[in-house]
């Protein structure tokens, strides 16, 4: 059943009350699916609650949705005509998510006039790529061990002339054991940066000594390296768009904020842990 707070029963109630209506008329924002006292509850309000659910919650049968929106609106309201106002607390958080919803709504309006071009996109790509030396790219092989003193073993043997692949096949306790312990090709910050030390200070062919990580002892052999490649404006073009974007639509808040007239007061007489203080706002 929905836990959409503290209070939800799970009636017919509401589904009882509210379908006949939805067949009777077309549906709308207004339409009334049920009155507590006289306080009329909308399609509008349920909606407003239900795009709010958990993806869990999302998941439950329309049926059993509907029911328990419409339950859970109308109890709030039900123990809401009770009360004698808001505290101080209810005001003041009121305030803030009005404030919160306005700014949200008007950053989407917002977000909707920016807009970036083909040719912007190629300006960024060019400045960023025109003189980028990517890093170098490895592929290499290990075999992960549990100890040092069997990653030793390992090594004797492999002095000994037995296979690098043979032996990860057979020793290697890692998921690439079965392939040989190959790991294919990766670049910089795509292993953890012991082993990437190592991999680094290997040339082609080479078997290192015995390497811990937080996985156990590695003994790593270096089976290629290349230069990168620097990526295409096809590749990272999608990237690129969306960072401009962000970096547009930040301009235009920024710009709001600053043509905005402020007047920030002196703070430096009060004691920041104010703000822990709930006792100044429970009245």
């Amino acid at each position: 059943m929905l836990k959409q707070g503290n209070l939800l029963l799970a009636g017919a109630f509401g589904l009882a009350m509210a379908l006949p209506v939805a067949a009777q008329e077309e549906l709308t924002a207004d339409t009334v699916v049920a009155t507590v006292g006289e306080a009329e509850i909308t399609i509008g309000h349920m909606i407003a609650m239900s795009l709010n659910l958990t993806e869990e919650q999302r998941r439950l049968p329309p049926e059993v949705i509907f029911e328990g929106v419409l339950e859970r609106l109308i109890q709030q309201e039900a123990v809401s005509q009770t009360s004698s106002g808001l505290s101080r607390y209810g005001e003041l958080y009121i305030e803030n998510e009005r404030r919160s919803l306005l700014a949200r709504e008007a950053l989407t309006e917002m977000a909707e006039t920016v807009t970036v071009s083909p040719d912007e996109v190629e300006e960024a790509y060019q400045a960023r790529y025109a003189d980028y030396s990517p890093p170098r790219e490895f592929n290499a092989s290990h075999i992960l061990l549990e100890s040092e003193q069997d990653a030793k073993k390992v090594l004797l043997e492999l002095d000994a002339g037995a296979d690098f692949a043979e032996l990860a096949a057979e020793r290697s306790t890692g998921p690439s054991g079965p392939n040989g312990g190959n790991l294919g090709w990766f670049g910089p910050g795509q292993m953890v940066p012991d082993f990437e030390n190592a991999v680094a200070a290997l040339e082609v062919g080479e078997i290192s000594n015995p390497v811990q990580t937080q996985f156990g002892w590695h003994v790593i052999i270096l089976n290629d390296a290349r230069e990168g490649l620097v990526p295409t404006l096809d590749e990272v073009g999608q990237e690129l768009q969306q960072e401009l974007w962000q970096q547009k639509l930040a301009a235009e808040v920024q710009a709001i904020v600053d043509a905005a007239k402020k007047d920030r007061r002196d703070i430096s007489g009060i004691d920041l842990n104010v703000l822990g203080d709930g006792s100044l706002i429970e009245n």
